[in-house]
């Protein structure tokens, strides 16, 4: 990085910017202290002196009126006397307004002002008022002529211990402000960076996080921000507990993404193995039809390729129908009599087999009306039919039942066989499950127009769920349940036809 720009990043962090921040304020507020203080100091001490000064003025009126002088505009014998301060000044003005006398007490007595220092004193009028006067020599004075007396004299002390003063104020406050200036902002220093830790520790786990291969390979548990550092009654905690909550939606969809891309190398594999099989018969009866001879019977191997070409097309149906629901697309909405629907496919099923299995069914005495898509419902419902005769031995009782249960449609497909294993039935849903590992046919969980092939539950399943209902497998040895509840729609007033008696009749 250009030292430019490690410059800038350490002036644009968030320590640095409080630190100057707060340490301008500090300034400010110093300053502002520093500049009262003097401020006032400066207006005691001047309003001390012009006191002073008065109270000088009022005691050369009272020393010259008792020297009673007041026809010799010479006469300043005042200053003389015991309690006048060092620096002390007096001029006596003619009734013209000029100055006959000027004298100032100094420590070995009185001296008398040369003209320049006399002439720094000419204009000051007459009216009470203490001024400020610069006299060459002598330095700044504070002075003072009074009106309306009988001997007009003019009284004035020195600046300069004032001025010490107030010089010695403004250096004692400025080194108390920069004392306390650097105290502040060293105890600033070490409490921001104590307050900023934990959002440094926040910092480094996303840091640390962010370095994690998410976009590829299996990713182990992200790091997390320390317990200590989500409390949520101060702003670190808060960012940490939201960070940590980002983590856990972050691991959450990473666990789903890879158990997706698990479950579609899986089916991925599964359809090129169901497609892979009817393929090879197609080409091998299609080769030896090309050979010709004696040796094979056309008519039936072409047979035979109608058959798997058949059973190709169904599989490729089943997982486009999967791939439709998948995506969401509208389904048709119409009402469907549950009733009528289970007994027709009872009735279908039964036919289609024989007598292999003992057929029961149970009925509601009204219609069981939904709201959905019949061909897709009738397909769910043969699918759990064909599951069950086909994964049970002959003899096995299957029982379909149809229930209104509150405000859904309940329909059960029971049978008494051997059930399905333990370690399968939380998986009886997905896609080419089967009732062992081998991608063998003829022993899969799944029927219907795949059957053999793992897709008919889980069509079943898929089309379930797209009409806003819930499909539910329960199996022990002897007895295996189906249940699948769908919102119930409006009621139909539909009698029942010759397919919901016959069904009747199997019981």
């Amino acid at each position: 990085m250009p030292r430019g720009a490690d410059v800038r990043l350490r002036i644009s962090s968030l320590r640095v910017r409080l630190l100057v921040l707060i340490s301008a304020t500090l300034v400010v507020v110093c300053a502002a202290m520093a500049l009262t203080t003097i401020l006032a100091g400066r207006r005691l001490v001047m309003d001390g002196l012009d006191s002073r000064v008065g109270n000088a003025a009022a005691r050369s009126q009272g020393g010259m009126q008792n020297r009673s002088v007041a026809d010799d505009d010479t006469d300043l014998g005042f200053l003389d006397k015991r309690g006048q301060a060092v620096g002390t000044l007096a001029a006596r003005y003619r009734s013209n307004g000029t100055i006959s006398a000027a004298e100032v007490v100094t420590e070995t007595g009185l001296q008398t002002l040369t003209a320049a220092q006399t002439a720094a004193l000419a204009a000051v009028p007459a009216d009470g008022a203490v001024r400020t006067r610069t006299i060459p020599g002598l330095g700044a004075y504070r002075v003072v002529r009074l009106a309306d007396t009988s001997v007009p004299v003019l009284t004035g002390l020195p600046l300069a211990a004032e001025h010490d003063f107030i010089d010695k104020l403004v250096a004692a406050e400025a080194v108390a402000a920069a004392a306390a200036l650097v105290v502040a902002g060293c105890a600033c220093a070490v409490v921001i960076r104590r307050q900023l830790r934990p959002l440094g520790r926040v910092a480094a786990t996303a840091v640390e996080v962010s370095r994690s291969p998410l976009g590829r390979g299996e990713v182990a548990a992200l790091t997390r921000v320390p317990e200590p550092d989500t409390d949520p009654g101060s702003e670190a905690g808060q960012v940490g507990a939201a960070l940590n909550r980002m983590i856990e939606h972050v691991e959450a969809s990473l666990a789903v993404r890879q158990q997706s891309e698990a479950r579609m190398r899986r089916f991925l594999a599964d359809a090129s193995h169901e497609l892979r099989t009817p393929l090879a018969s197609i080409a091998g009866y299609a080769e030896l039809a090309n050979r010709g001879g004696s040796a094979i019977d056309l008519a039936r191997a072409w047979q035979r390729v109608a058959s798997e070409a058949s059973r190709m097309t169904g599989l490729v149906e089943d997982l486009l129908l999967l791939a439709r629901l998948d995506e969401g697309r509208p389904l048709e909405s119409g009402e469907v009599d549950l009733t009528s629907l289970v007994a027709e496919a009872v009735w279908d099923a039964r036919a289609a087999e024989g007598d292999g299995h003992r057929w029961h069914v149970r009925l509601p005495s009204g219609p069981a009306v939904v709201m959905g898509d019949e061909a897709r419902i009738r397909q769910a419902v043969a699918n759990l039919l064909a599951n069950a005769r086909t994964h049970t031995p002959p003899g096995t009782a299957i029982v379909a039942e149809v229930a209104e249960v509150g405000a859904e449609c309940v329909v059960r497909v029971e049978d008494d066989g051997p059930g399905i294993p333990a370690e399968l039935l939380p998986a009886v849903f997905e896609r080419f499950s089967r009732g062992d590992a081998s991608r063998s046919r003829g022993v899969g969980l799944g029927a219907g127009s795949g059957a053999g092939s793992g897709l008919g539950l889980a069509i079943a399943a898929a089309i379930v769920e797209a009409h806003g209902g819930i499909i539910a497998a329960e199996s022990v040895p002897g007895r295996t349940v189906f249940t699948v509840r769908i919102p119930a729609g409006a009621s139909a007033p539909l009698g029942p036809g010759a397919p919901v008696a016959e069904a009747r009749a199997l019981s």
